[in-house]
């Protein structure tokens, strides 16, 4: 089924976002992990695979579409030093990622792909509700509680 090139490129961009993101989360739950946070570690660590999993349904409309993926482009990776940072950078992230979808989705409305839009919608609810909402949680209580009594509460 022949997609409309404009749909095939912003998913293209939406792909590089992904696996970039993949990679940060990948980086960022070793750290977790060498440090001992092990809490922090195995959120992370399913954030991973959840950004593999839309990853995978980016690439898998795209072939549908008779589009071919882009593996090499990725948006910057930013690795932080404290966790603090760290959680930033994610928040980042998937803040860029939830505008990209969303620019996504209309341009999807647009050319009326309303198949493609939907699996958009269902990946922007994730990075919204799943991702965005957690490290936003996660910054939140490190303001309430300080830093050290957060990092224990991750051991």
């Amino acid at each position: 089924m022949k997609g409309h090139k404009d749909i095939i490129n912003s998913m293209n961009q939406l792909l590089s976002a992904e696996l970039a993101a993949m990679d940060q989360y990948f980086i960022h739950a070793k750290m977790y992990e060498d440090w001992g946070l092990n809490k922090l570690h195995e959120r992370i660590a399913h954030e991973f695979d959840d950004e593999k999993g839309h990853a995978s349904l980016l690439i898998e409309r795209i072939l549908m579409l008779e589009g071919t993926p882009d593996m090499k482009t990725r948006c910057a990776v930013r690795i932080g030093k404290t966790v603090p940072e760290m959680l930033e950078n994610d928040l980042l992230l998937e803040q860029e990622v939830g505008e990209a979808l969303k620019n996504a989705i209309t341009q999807c409305e647009k050319c009326q792909d309303f198949v493609t839009r939907e699996i958009l919608e269902t990946l922007l609810d994730d990075t919204e509700r799943d991702h965005a909402h957690w490290l936003e949680q996660q910054l939140g209580l490190i303001n309430m509680t300080g830093l050290a009594n957060y990092l224990q509460s991750q051991i």
